[in-house]
């Protein structure tokens, strides 16, 4: 598990409640470091901010979905999730949306869905993420819409 955000208390505490949860966990402080560590630890989902600087979580995203060893890596957006940033962030292959401020039941359940979705096989695009992004807060409308473009 790799979490990347620019704030320090945001890193830690989704650190420490997914560590509760029986999870290994790498933090990095922007999409630049995301981009280093990632080869190096392997993780099974990325949680990313959308605004950090150096490298932001949607050009993140985007740079992981285009190398053939991450193509395929679960990408969760946790962050304030303006309708801008969910619409760009389906547009770069990201898998689930998280909004802050969010309640630790709900991060937790994010990357349990994740991780046992990339167990089970399926590859991106296949499963059923609607649901995923629904349960986490995305807004049907704004699914559906998108869904429909």
């Amino acid at each position: 598990m790799l979490v990347v955000d620019d704030n320090k208390v945001i890193r830690q505490l989704i650190r420490v409640n997914l560590e509760l949860e029986g999870f290994e966990v790498v933090t990095a402080a922007d999409g630049a470091e995301c981009l280093d560590v990632v080869h190096q630890v392997r993780p099974d989902v990325v949680t990313l901010d959308v605004v950090m600087p150096r490298l932001d979580g949607l050009r993140t995203a985007a740079r992981l979905r285009s190398d053939p060893r991450t193509r395929d890596l679960p990408l969760a957006i946790v962050s304030a999730c303006t309708s801008y940033e969910v619409d760009a962030g389906l547009d770069v292959g990201v898998d689930a949306f998280l909004a802050k401020p969010f309640e630790p039941a709900e991060l937790v359940r994010l990357v349990q869905q994740l991780v046992e979705r990339k167990r089970g096989g399926g590859s991106r695009g296949e499963g059923d993420d609607s649901q995923l992004g629904s349960v986490l807060g995305v807004g049907e409308a704004e699914r559906a819409g998108r869904a429909g473009a």
